[in-house]
Parts: C-alpha cells; structure tokens; sequence
C-alpha cells in the first residue's frame, strides 16, 4: 500500500491555459513574495483528497464515474481576478470563473457527498469556481500593495471560455523545485 497525493480537476482548454499563462507573466515580478503556480500545473481544482492509498484510487474513479454519467458537457467563462479571503487580506491569487448554468458547483457537491461515502473528508466551506494563481509564501503574510495593484489591473482581463468535458484524477508528487502532476485517470462527462 502507498499513499498518493491526489485531487479531482478539469485540464484547461489551450487558449485559456495560453492567456492564463500570458496574465501570470505580467503579475510576476521578482521577489514579490508570491508562489506563483507554474504555467505547466495551472488546472482547475474541484477537490483535493489528500493522501489517498493507492488501493483506494479505483473506488474514488468509479464514484466520479459515476457522478460524470449524469451530466453533459458544460461551459465556464475564465476572467477577472480575485483574492482569498479578501482583497484587504489576500493570501491565494486567483483568476474568476463563471458557472453560468450552475453545473460545476453541482459537480463539486456529488463529489462532496459521494467521497465523503468514502471517507474523504468534507469541505467545511462553500465551493467558489476559480482558478489559483499564486500564494504568499507565509501563511502569516499577505500580498504586498504592489501585487495587489497589479491584480486589480486584470480585474476585467477574459482569459476566454471553454466546453468541460472531462474531469482529471491526479497524483500530486512534492519535491524540492514544487509539485508535479500525473494524471491518474480522465473521465468524460457522458450523460445521453
């Protein structure tokens, strides 16, 4: 038995992924005091599980299997920029995400209560659909002003929209240079 860092995703489309990449370049500066998510590892996450034994990785598949069959393919809107908690106490940097026919927060609430059949813990907070930029690197620190100025510059930035069609099962692997990722298992929205 072996414990796999995973979380449930959708893999963004190319042009979102592209301008998404483009709006991280102009946010960076040198030692700003951000973790910014390397453009290879920007997905959206839906869940994240934590260390899953690896004998558990084919349950936790057919639970999303199964939630996946319900639903057809669905579009999100990628714009905007925010920050949790608040833009007065930012900690994680993030670009909006509108859910205009309200499936993905659907979604994330089958996952939520069918996982937790499993024994994945359940997520105290309200799932709000964005797409993570960056962190402070301190738990204890918040983004400084001049990070902050350059986020609110892209609050009305479109990274562009996309048809979900897949939800990814990944394995998140930690090392010195920060996480890789494999995708474990892809699962297709199909319902007829």
């Amino acid at each position: 038995m072996k414990n796999i860092r995973t979380f449930i995703a959708i893999p963004l489309a190319r042009d979102v992924d592209r301008n998404a990449a483009r709006m991280l370049q102009r946010l960076k500066q040198p030692n700003d005091g951000i973790k910014w998510v390397p453009h290879e590892n920007l997905h959206l996450t839906l869940k994240f599980l934590g260390d899953v034994d690896n004998t558990e990785i084919p349950d936790v598949c057919k639970a999303i299997q199964r939630i996946c069959s319900n639903y057809s393919p669905f579009h999100l809107d990628f714009g905007g920029t925010g920050a949790f908690p608040s833009m007065n106490r930012p900690r994680i940097l993030y670009a909006g995400i509108a859910d205009a026919s309200g499936t993905l927060q659907e979604i994330v609430a089958q996952l939520e209560t069918s996982l937790a059949e499993l024994g994945f813990k359940q997520e105290p907070r309200d799932y709000v659909p964005h797409l993570t930029l960056g962190r402070t690197r301190s738990a204890s620190k918040v983004a400084n002003s001049e990070v902050l100025t350059r986020l609110t510059a892209e609050e009305k930035t479109e990274l562009g929209s996309m048809q979900v069609d897949t939800l990814n099962l990944v394995a998140s692997f930690l090392d010195k240079s920060g996480p890789t990722y494999q995708v474990m298992d892809t699962i297709t929205l199909d319902f007829q």
